[in-house]
């Protein structure tokens, strides 16, 4: 089958030559294919000059965005997605390459300890992975790694779902895991990437939260509402047990609790009927 590379890519020009030597070298890869997300330094001709099919968007839309682009324009049967920055090694191709040969629709390369960029940031991965683990009861070691190796008709399936934002890891990863598709993952090391990094701490606060979200509503929403729902039904029993027994009467704050616990349990009810037509097929 036909593979294709794709590289989003934004000011990485002091990386992407010795990526792209690096892929080429491998001589199993059919294309590369650079997506240029507004740089202002000299990607692109870097890019070109080494022997990359390179895309420009005229000004940065985002790393998913970049992502979309090379999906769309990628001509392989197979894609992989890694970052042009040298954190990734594309000695590691081949590693899930394989496991792509073996039936697996989307192969992640997991990130091993001492591979985070900060202990904050290694937390912060620790939390998304226990929670979509716990979401799809299915062990998931690494749900934001940007290194992967998908079949390119399969995820393409996925595309309107994908933000524009540096969260297309994990929508894609539970996107697959909600149709039913096979997944797995490869142990990697990441290096520390050449040039400044685009992530921002403040931005990365936000996100965090928008990600633990998007996680349930991805993949089973009921799961993360009903739980909240049962604890506050249980407040409000126990609310209404101590006011029974102490005053013998029942109290507005048990009736907002039930209240609470009802219109939550509804709330992730609908969600979930809305997360099945997304899925449903065309």
């Amino acid at each position: 089958m036909k593979v294709s590379v794709v590289l989003p890519a934004k000011n990485e020009s002091a990386a992407i030559e010795q990526t792209i030597k690096k892929i080429k070298q491998l001589n199993i890869v059919d294309e590369i294919i650079v997506v240029n997300d507004g740089s202002t330094d000299k990607t692109s001709i870097v890019a070109e000059q080494a022997g990359a099919k390179v895309i420009t968007h005229p000004y940065s839309k985002g790393n998913g965005a970049a992502i979309k682009t090379g999906a769309r324009n990628a001509t392989g049967d197979l894609i992989v997605f890694m970052d042009a920055d040298g954190q990734h090694d594309p000695q590691d191709i081949p590693r899930l390459l394989e496991k792509i040969n073996q039936g697996y629709d989307l192969v992640v390369g997991a990130r091993q300890k001492g591979s985070q960029a900060s202990v904050g940031r290694g937390i912060a991965n620790t939390l998304y992975n226990n929670l979509a683990t716990y979401m799809t009861e299915q062990k998931v070691e690494d749900l934001t790694s940007g290194f992967r190796a998908v079949r390119a008709n399969k995820f393409r399936e996925f595309l309107y779902l994908l933000p524009n934002g540096f969260s297309y890891p994990t929508t894609s990863t539970m996107a697959f895991f909600r149709a039913g598709y096979s997944v797995t993952y490869v142990p990697i090391h990441a290096a520390k990437r050449i040039g400044k990094s685009h992530i921002q701490p403040l931005k990365d606060g936000v996100r965090f939260f928008l990600i633990i979200f998007k996680i349930a509503t991805l993949f089973s929403p009921l799961k993360m509402f009903l739980p909240i729902a049962v604890v506050l039904f249980l407040m409000g029993t126990g609310w209404y047990g101590y006011t029974l027994y102490e005053f013998h009467r029942f109290t507005n704050m048990s009736a907002l609790l039930y209240t609470g616990g009802i219109m939550i349990f509804l709330m992730g009810l609908i969600s979930e009927q809305i997360t099945a037509l997304m899925y449903k097929e065309k």
